[in-house]
């Protein structure tokens, strides 16, 4: 069996031709036997590409190349013929199909791909993390976290954690509950990422009661009596002395209003 010798070409990190590259050569030798991939990433001058295509005309190697600029590619190309060496163009005739149909330019920035993928995953991670933490249910969040956001029930602590986690920002929520000691891992955090949660009684008697006729239950219950309301709410106050935390009143604000707060707040203490 002929050796078969590829070199991957790229001006970012080159996953996209290695990958076409061995979807290809599975069709023909699938344990790529007698066959090396070599891989070149982040060429981005003329020179590197000189160098390679000396290197190729010597190895006998195919080239297979992902050039976003134009002037690279056309150079790649030039270089080839002239040794003799084969060679094939991913992006090029794609790029200039789009270009012909959106009547744009393009950027001709290497990379972005991945720029977008880091950024994806960064969003899916926090997004995650919010609902793992959500509502207090593993402390050990609390401390991992880079926003902690702490209220009574129905501040609106579970939407805007996940607001921000599309903003990557990982959120833990802790609810408090005068019945129930906030874990110690809340008198540990950081105080600039930490921020409470706190309504006006009234508003907060209208959106319990709401909730409560939503789960098909009396109206009247304890969860929305405007005694009990203002007793976790007292209660709220003394934890929050404690922390020493920002307090953020949520009576009348959305909860992007409420999210662009924290996050001026964060990146200014950055």
């Amino acid at each position: 069996m002929e050796k078969l010798n590829v070199f991957v070409v790229s001006d970012s990190v080159g996953e996209t031709g290695e990958q076409v590259v061995k979807a290809a050569v599975t069709q023909f030798r699938p344990n790529f036997e007698n066959t090396v991939i070599r891989k070149f990433p982040h060429i981005n001058n003329i020179d590197h590409i000189e160098k390679i295509v000396e290197l190729a005309k010597i190895q006998k190697a195919i080239i297979i190349f992902t050039l976003v600029e134009e002037k690279m590619r056309k150079k790649m190309m030039e270089l080839c013929n002239q040794s003799g060496i084969v060679t094939f163009d991913l992006l090029g005739p794609m790029i200039r199909l789009f270009e012909d149909q959106t009547n744009q330019r393009p950027l001709e920035e290497p990379g972005l791909v991945h720029k977008l993928d880091d950024e994806y995953f960064k969003k899916i991670e926090a997004v995650e993390f919010a609902v793992k933490y959500d509502d207090g249910r593993d402390p050990r969040g609390i401390l991992l976290a880079d926003v902690v956001l702490v209220g009574v029930s129905r501040t609106s602590k579970t939407p805007l954690s996940q607001y921000l986690a599309h903003k990557r920002y990982k959120v833990a929520n802790v609810p408090i509950v005068p019945e129930i000691d906030p874990p110690e891992e809340l008198y540990q955090v950081d105080r600039k990422k930490c921020f409470g949660l706190v309504i006006s009684p009234e508003k907060l008697n209208v959106i319990r009661k709401e909730r409560l006729k939503a789960l098909g239950l009396s109206d009247d219950a304890t969860y929305a009596k405007q005694s009990r309301i203002e007793a976790e709410l007292n209660h709220f106050q003394k934890i929050i002395e404690q922390l020493g935390c920002d307090v953020i009143d949520v009576t009348n604000k959305a909860v992007e209003e409420t999210a662009n707060v924290i996050i001026h707040k964060i990146e200014q203490g950055k």
